[in-house]
């Protein structure tokens, strides 16, 4: 039976213009690093110079290499003085620039020679060389990443800078796989997440989950649809306002948005394809705008083969990186063993009739 959908199809444009209006980026918070992973940076300190001063890089003999021009293991050095043995990541000793390894300074008794030369800088790690002064704790307006956490460690920083939205996501019962896998996407994205259950697959006990206080942006999953059991969007129509319902997107076409006080809210279809559809082409721009997130990175590879596409609707092709191109895998309607194979996603805008094969296109990294 073919499922009804709802009677007119707003446009992506429009309804993702909706969703925006007068959504502004969340405050910058301080949280401790290992809570930062993933989130937005913002208001990154400058870090100071690292080390603080020349180290020795391995244990071994410090020593000057201008003192040392011509020892040979043939022609020995002889020393004054033992010198100054260092451990690896201990303070170069005043006058030394080079760690000599064990066997290359001989001890006999009192005599003792050097048996290699040494160059500058060979086995210290110079002041500065990990970080340089002044280096940002991460790029403003990009993920934390684990390269990030380990400068903010290795600098002593108790805590980092971020936007992270808070997301609340209503579950409606039926929809639970789906759920998880939102709820997966949301927090790889750098979003806090609250879940909510439903109690019941009607509009009273959807209703009454949907509570936008403590949150920035509220996603329902499942009960989008026009069918008897699906009241989602009604419940959003009780305790808010409803701004479209059902969009000229394929997967997706039963999402809707609207707003609770003023907080967004996208309802995302319960099917798995249609909700992540939904949240690549609507969710992701809004946590975008609430984390003053820069613009995702694409990638542009021509196509392996041909993409047909319908006018009027705005569909996304999924697709796999083949031989240096893209191989599209799904377009519209989305099998999930294909979403477990794509690398990318490509939208198709409704006014275009799709790609010929050898053209290239730019492609949004799934997994950015």
């Amino acid at each position: 039976m073919t499922q009804r959908l709802p009677p007119s199809l707003t446009p992506l444009d429009t309804a993702l213009a909706a969703l925006l209006r007068g959504v502004d980026p969340v405050a910058p918070a301080e949280v401790p690093p290992a809570e930062a992973i993933g989130c937005i940076a913002a208001g990154t300190p400058l870090l100071a110079a690292h080390p603080p001063r020349d180290i020795a890089a391995a244990d071994g003999w410090a020593l000057s290499a201008h003192d040392l021009v011509g020892a040979s293991s043939y022609a020995p050095l002889a020393l004054a003085q033992e010198p100054a043995w260092v451990e690896a990541g201990e303070a170069m000793p005043a006058g030394c620039d080079c760690v000599l390894d064990a066997d290359a300074v001989e001890l006999s008794g009192p005599l003792v020679q050097v048996l290699a030369e040494g160059v500058p800088g060979q086995g210290v790690r110079r002041a500065g060389s990990d970080i340089a002064e002044r280096t940002p704790a991460g790029a403003e307006g990009c993920p934390v990443g684990a390269a990030d956490l380990l400068l903010a460690r290795v600098a002593g920083l108790q805590s980092l800078g971020v936007r992270r939205p808070r997301l609340r996501i209503v579950n409606v019962p039926g929809a639970t796989a789906t759920m998880d896998m939102i709820a997966g996407l949301a927090r790889a994205a750098g979003l806090g997440v609250d879940m909510r259950e439903a109690g019941a697959r009607d509009q009273t006990s959807i209703a009454e989950a949907l509570d936008a206080s403590s949150c920035d942006l509220l996603l329902t999953v499942g009960g989008s649809g026009v069918g008897r059991r699906d009241a989602a969007v009604m419940a959003l129509a009780q305790c808010g306002e409803v701004t479209a319902h059902g969009l000229a997107l394929r997967p997706g076409r039963t999402a809707a948005i609207g707003r609770l006080g003023q907080v967004p809210v996208v309802a995302l279809p319960g099917s798995p394809d249609a909700a992540l559809a939904a949240w690549l082409a609507l969710v992701l721009p809004l946590v975008d705008r609430r984390s003053a997130r820069r613009p995702r990175p694409k990638v542009s590879l021509p196509l392996a083969r041909k993409i047909a596409s319908s006018v009027g609707i705005t569909e996304i092709a999924l697709l796999a990186e083949e031989h240096r191109a893209w191989m599209p895998l799904a377009v519209g309607e989305w099998p999930l063993q294909a979403i477990a194979r794509a690398d990318a996603w490509l939208l198709i805008p409704a006014s275009d009739e799709g790609f010929a094969a050898g053209r290239p296109v730019d492609a949004h990294l799934m997994r950015a």
